[in-house]
């Protein structure tokens, strides 16, 4: 990602790390959280990071940091937008019930358009402060690519008012993330919410930036520059996860394929079923005759797929869930002591281990038992009596 230019937005201090780490250029991130710690501010000012401001006395603890360390900051703000036309769109099920507007409202994130203005005059006034962007991510909360479009207008709307209340422009806009993209097959086999009538990277750009333009016209603003969120867009196919089956039970009404892998891994999949679209590794294009649960080992329910159409399976057969490179490692969980797997990097005849597979003392490794209890854990309940010798 940094060989292409790409950048991305940190949570928390250790997702920063490992961002500047892989030697990502900090001008190309930015820092989000509604609660971020000293650490994290600090972390951000001393590499120039871009922060998102989603606090009302965030300012001030960002500018005491500068002093503390002598050094300037860059910061945005993440905005509360009205989303007044979204009133009567449906939102995915995946963020609560409601429309648009209301899954948006509900949300922790943004500040209001007079907690905006005063973040900016108060900001104008302290040195080490440098103002850059207004934020906003819609989210996974549509795959129509209008809803996309208003919130995007809706951004220049807000820099027109900024400009009347304060006499800031924003140079730039970031208009966030949660941009869909379809595969012939859907999302998954039920919904098919994401199918090849999703919209394309082309359709965000046209609509997006129609709307943009012309509200800026609207408004006699220059057009900002823009930062753009398509994470798991660009993330999400690029990752396969990979099962074994081993057993395979056929009941009186359903026919259960058991794997290895787990609603542990695919932390989705226990939410929305329908998520990751499973085929056998071996012969994907083999034709599906039967319909199988799939579930994992896991002590509950764990179904990583149900009701899928596949074709018979048998033990030590492989089965993929493929658009599983977005979500599926950073949300693994490991409920029933069970261990993550490796990540292999393939490129070509070329697989290398970018992950290396979670070993037991990795796992037990983080566990202590208090010294107050330790003779009484491990030594006999009862020492055996002395035997005198004869």
């Amino acid at each position: 990602m940094n060989q292409e230019g790409a950048g991305g937005d940190c949570f928390g201090v250790n997702e920063m790390y490992l961002a500047l780490l892989a030697g990502t250029n900090p001008k190309t991130l930015v820092l989000n959280g509604s609660n971020k710690q000293t650490e994290e501010l600090e972390m951000a000012i001393q590499n120039g990071l871009c922060i998102n401001i989603d606090a009302e006395d965030e300012l001030d603890r960002i500018d005491a940091v500068c002093k503390r360390l002598g050094k300037h900051a860059d910061i945005g703000i993440r905005l509360k937008l009205d989303l007044e036309p979204l009133a009567t769109l449906r939102g995915v099920s995946m963020h609560g019930p409601g429309t648009l507007k209301e899954q948006s409202d509900s949300t922790k994130w943004g500040m209001t358009r007079e907690q905006t203005v005063a973040i900016i005059k108060r900001a104008e006034g302290m040195p080490h402060i440098h103002l850059k962007e207004t934020h906003f991510h819609l989210s996974r909360m549509s795959n129509d690519p209008i809803a996309f479009a208003i919130m995007a207008r809706e951004m220049i709307t807000w820099s027109a008012f900024l400009r009347d209340a304060t006499g800031w422009i924003p140079p730039t806009i970031d208009i966030g993330g949660g941009w869909t993209f379809g595969k012939w097959y859907g999302t998954g086999p039920r919904d098919q919410i994401d199918d090849r009538s999703a919209p394309t990277a082309k359709d965000y750009a046209r609509l997006c930036s129609e709307a943009i333009k012309d509200e800026a016209k609207k408004h006699g603003l220059p057009l900002p520059k823009l930062r753009l969120e398509p994470g798991r867009s660009l993330s999400g196919p690029a990752g396969i996860a990979v099962g074994q089956v081993g057993a395979v039970k056929q009941g009186a009404r359903k026919k259960w394929v058991n794997l290895d892998l787990s609603t542990n891994h695919l932390s989705w999949a226990s939410a929305l079923n329908w998520y990751y679209h499973a085929v056998p590794v071996a012969g994907a294009d083999r034709e599906p005759t039967e319909t199988v649960d799939l579930v994992g080992p896991l002590c509950n329910s764990d179904e990583v797929g149900a009701h899928r159409r596949m074709p018979p399976l048998v033990r030590g057969d492989y089965v993929g869930f493929l658009d599983a490179g977005g979500y599926t490692e950073s949300c693994a969980a490991r409920y029933n002591a069970q261990l993550l797997p490796a990540t292999v990097l393939v490129s070509g005849d070329r697989a290398e281990i970018i992950t290396e597979r979670e070993q037991l003392k990795d796992f037990a490794g983080r566990f202590r038992v208090p010294p107050r209890l330790l003779a009484g854990s491990f030594a006999p309940v009862e020492a055996p009596a002395a035997i005198a010798a004869e």
